[in-house]
């Protein structure tokens, strides 16, 4: 077993508070890394020691890794959380870590390429019979053979970039007159992006559902899941809103998504937290999308249905015990929602907001919980990924979870900045949302901005009628109280006067 005293956590924000939150309960010191812009930062003021990695790009501070190792060999840290994000998913990194003596907190150099790379996952799971959208098992080479293969599965096809994710590299191509030009385009794309220009092609299933299952592996083999996520409220294929458990599985198709993501974890003998994803159509079809080799932003719905403490759990891995538990002890209990509040104007495309938050009050109360790295009077930066907080509601079920997530958002003060929040109530509230029926589309098939102007209109003239009613009372109080003095006056001036 590795002992673990102190640990680097390289990241930054409410998941480097929420890591080092989690050591400091296993009574583990931590070391935060910072760039200038982060200079006031939580992380910076929470943990033990704090070093600045130097300028607010994150090329300049942040993904530099040769000193981030060496600020753990200059105050002896043991071992380094890379969070998500920055350098998390970056095998070469989790390689020089180990080289370096230092133990890297998450999966294998080895897991993290084969993973990374779409294609050589597929590669990797396809002998553990795990269910694969039709397409092309290697990158494109032939345009001809392409359009063919593109032909046998039918349109609409998906082009995909084979590295990196975040909806880059990616084309819909509805017909075969569309082809070359789509796939030039992504090409391009996922050359300038992720530097491999590798693309594949898969049948395009329409209205999908995002599902993902948590797997948590130990050094010895052992590998369970932790049950699903529903990630399909997304914007610009990024996620806003997530929940634990799905509303639509049924318990034979969560125990077969389960083992699926097990035998994926299996094929790249992963060990730590991560994720398999996974796209899901109205008949309950599951497909093998990707894992993600790292801890996962919508982590905290997972332990609040399990109760297990991810990053603990990662750390003893990485420690080198075994698991505590096994599949048979883990129960899923309660609903968990989770909204991302980003800086972010919905009405204006979600394009990112920045600027200073002149008013920051969290919700309280039973079953919240607030994951964030700001505070009231502090500036959003520009340099880096606009989300302030995530939100996080529990109850027993997932009616009353919503009601919980209403009643926060009600109670979540954020002036300065354009937020998610009203646009998170108003999913919330929706039909399509409240019954379970919904998928990735939701945003597409129903958000207008207008309806956010139409509430904050309503919401302007509710306070407008309430200012209304306190003027009219301020004035017949004012009047009432300028009656009772100019009579105490003429009482005064009458007794004066009998003198």
């Amino acid at each position: 077993m590795h002992k673990i005293n102190k640990i680097l956590v390289a990241n930054r924000g409410e998941i480097a508070l929420r890591v080092m939150r989690s050591a400091k309960e296993m009574g583990i010191k931590t070391v935060a890394v910072y760039s200038e812009a982060d200079r006031n930062a939580l992380h910076v003021r929470f943990a033990d020691e704090a070093v600045c990695l130097g300028p607010p790009p994150s090329s300049e501070s942040y993904l530099l890794a040769d000193k981030i190792i060496q600020v753990c060999k200059d105050l002896g840290v043991d071992a380094i959380h890379p969070g998500y994000g920055f350098l998390s998913e970056n095998a070469a990194f989790a390689k020089k870590v180990s080289d370096h003596g230092l133990i890297f907190i998450g999966p294998s150099p080895e897991a993290i390429e084969v993973m990374g790379s779409k294609l050589a996952a597929k590669h990797a799971v396809a002998k553990y019979d795990i269910p694969m959208v039709p397409g092309t098992p290697d990158a494109i080479d032939d345009i001809d053979a392409a359009k063919q293969t593109a032909r046998e599965i039918g349109y609409p096809i998906l082009i995909k970039a084979s590295a990196g994710g975040g909806g880059k590299g990616m084309r819909i191509v509805e017909a075969e007159a569309d082809f070359e030009e789509q796939m030039q385009r992504a090409v391009s794309e996922a050359k300038s992006s992720f530097g491999d220009g590798a693309v594949f092609i898969e049948k395009f299933i329409t209205s999908p559902r995002h599902i993902e299952i948590q797997v948590l592996g130990d050094q010895h083999g052992n590998i369970v899941h932790l049950f699903e996520r529903e990630c399909s409220i997304q914007r610009r294929h990024q996620k806003v809103i997530e929940e634990a458990p799905s509303a639509i599985l049924t318990p034979e198709v969560r125990e077969a998504m389960g083992k699926a993501a097990v035998g994926v974890a299996k094929a790249c003998n992963y060990h730590g937290a991560g994720t398999v994803e996974f796209i899901v159509d109205n008949q309950l079809n599951f497909y093998f999308l990707e894992m993600n080799t790292r801890l996962q932003v919508e982590h905290p719905v997972t332990e609040m249905i399990t109760g297990v403490d991810l990053v603990k759990e990662q750390i003893n891995i990485a420690k080198g015990l075994p698991l505590s538990f096994k599949q048979e002890d883990l129960k899923i209990q309660g609903h968990a929602m989770e909204v991302r509040v980003y800086a972010e104007d919905p009405q204006n495309n979600f394009l990112p907001d920045i600027g200073k938050l002149e008013i920051y009050k969290r919700p309280q109360g039973p079953g919240i919980r607030v994951d964030d790295g700001f505070e009231q009077g502090m500036q959003i930066p520009i340099y880096y990924d606009p989300m302030i907080a995530k939100l996080i509601t529990y109850d027993t079920d997932r009616s009353r979870a919503i009601d919980r997530m209403i009643r926060a958002i009600d109670e979540y003060q954020i002036k300065g900045i354009q937020t998610t929040l009203g646009f998170c109530q108003y999913v919330m509230r929706h039909e399509a949302f409240t019954s379970g029926n919904f998928d990735t589309k939701f945003v597409e098939r129903y958000f207008k901005p207008e309806v956010l102007q139409q509430k904050l209109s309503s919401d302007e003239e509710v306070i407008g009628a309430v200012l209304a009613t306190m003027i009219i009372k301020d004035s017949k109080k004012s009047l009432a109280t300028a009656a009772a003095s100019e009579g105490a006056v003429m009482q005064s001036k009458w007794k004066r006067n009998r003198k």
